[in-house]
């Protein structure tokens, strides 16, 4: 069966664009106009990825965002109207996968589909026995995060984030190194989208996000995953 895909945009004509061009490419596609319609659509059906606008006649692309992600971990792509870091952090803080500035080249937007839907069936750690550092374990097959048994929720390029830390447990890994880690394609990003993805990863994993253990920021080399945090189990 094709993957499908979400749109929500009101946008009609770039929409219609953009629902031939990946309908072309081999996916199922539905397209909705508004935040209110996009939620409903995402609750009876199950998508695969969706593309969602930041500015929608209704509730805005955020809001919908946040909806989704209280519920689902489905990739969301987020197209915003600027190329404002502003609107970028603020989506990824929400828990989008990606985002793409207006206007894209249509084989832009098809390459980061294929590459957060290539996160999302699990890539190269689909045969990796999971990871266990005291109460947190890393499930690299089944794509799951628990501490002390219970699942904590993560988008697909966070917790691909997480596996690239982890497996260099005790190694200082720099922002750029940890962005050729986890896109794997010469994909535009930005200096904060790491540190934001990061913080999101501490807000599920941290007993306290603001003091972190397990993933320490040592300044102006990057991140380090502590193998047994001190205070920590």
């Amino acid at each position: 069966m094709p993957e499908r895909i979400l749109i929500v945009d009101d946008d009609k004509r770039l929409a219609a664009m953009v629902v031939e061009y990946l309908t072309g490419a081999g996916y199922a596609v539905e397209h909705k106009p508004d935040g209110t319609q996009g939620l409903a659509a995402a609750a009876r059906q199950g998508f695969d990825a969706v593309v969602l606008d930041v500015m929608l006649p209704d509730l805005d692309g955020f809001e919908v965002c946040r909806r989704l992600r209280a519920t689902s971990d489905v990739p969301i792509l987020m197209l915003t109207a600027r190329g404002d870091d502003t609107d970028r952090i603020v989506g990824l803080e929400l828990g989008a996968d990606d985002y793409l500035p207006k206007p894209f080249n249509p084989r832009e937007l098809l390459a980061r589909l294929k590459a957060i839907l290539r996160r999302r069936q699990g890539g190269r750690s689909d045969a990796a026995p999971p990871l266990r550092f005291g109460r947190l374990e890393i499930d690299r097959g089944a794509r799951i995060v628990r501490i002390d048994g219970e699942e904590r929720l993560l988008t697909s390029y966070q917790f691909d984030l997480l596996v690239a830390l982890a497996e260099r447990a005790g190694r200082v890994v720099s922002r750029d190194q940890l962005m050729d880690l986890v896109k794997g394609e010469a994909l535009e990003a930005f200096d904060r989208s790491i540190d934001v993805h990061v913080s999101r990863i501490r807000a599920a994993i941290e007993d306290d996000p603001k003091h972190p253990r397990r993933i320490i920021t040592v300044r102006g080399a990057g991140y380090v995953f502590a193998r047994t945090p001190e205070g920590g189990a």
